[in-house]
């Protein structure tokens, strides 16, 4: 249904100039932090984790396609003694609710086990609900919790 295409020098921008943006709103819905400081800790949090870009090492980011068109993108790590992780899956709002998360999760994971890795992990923000269902039913456990009250 969906394959997995590295992606070029002028995708991977495209990408970041949408990515910090989204994943700055995001921190700020969870409430970690403020929508002053959200745009800047999100570049550098993106400088720090792929500091050549898209050949920063041990990092894969693709795009998922569906009949050779762009549906998404999905940004794998490999980290050390087997483990990856995913920090970044997305699925562009035209195509949410066609299944395309769910084969492209199952692409990565083929993808890892070529690359050596025995697990994977990764962050859902607690009121992604949608996200969390479809982690859930593909097999990923919960092995943290962080809950906040405002007083």
């Amino acid at each position: 249904m969906v394959t997995l295409k590295l992606m070029s020098s002028e995708e991977f921008q495209q990408y970041l100039d949408i990515s910090v943006v989204n994943y700055a709103k995001e921190k700020v819905a969870s409430g970690n932090w403020s929508q002053e400081e959200s745009l800047t800790k999100a570049k550098e949090e993106y400088a720090r984790l792929l500091p050549d870009g898209e050949k920063s090492e041990n990092n894969y980011l693709y795009n998922v396609l569906h009949e050779n068109h762009a549906v998404g993108i999905i940004w794998l790590a490999q980290k050390t003694n087997g483990e990856g992780f995913i920090y970044d899956i997305s699925i562009s709002e035209t195509y949410r609710g066609c299944g395309y998360g769910k084969e492209a999760m199952k692409e990565i994971e083929g993808i890892a086990k070529e690359l050596g890795m025995t697990k994977i992990g990764l962050h859902v923000f607690g009121h992604n609900l949608v996200a969390r269902g479809l982690y859930e039913s593909l097999g990923y456990e919960t092995t943290n919790v962080v809950m906040v009250k405002e007083i």
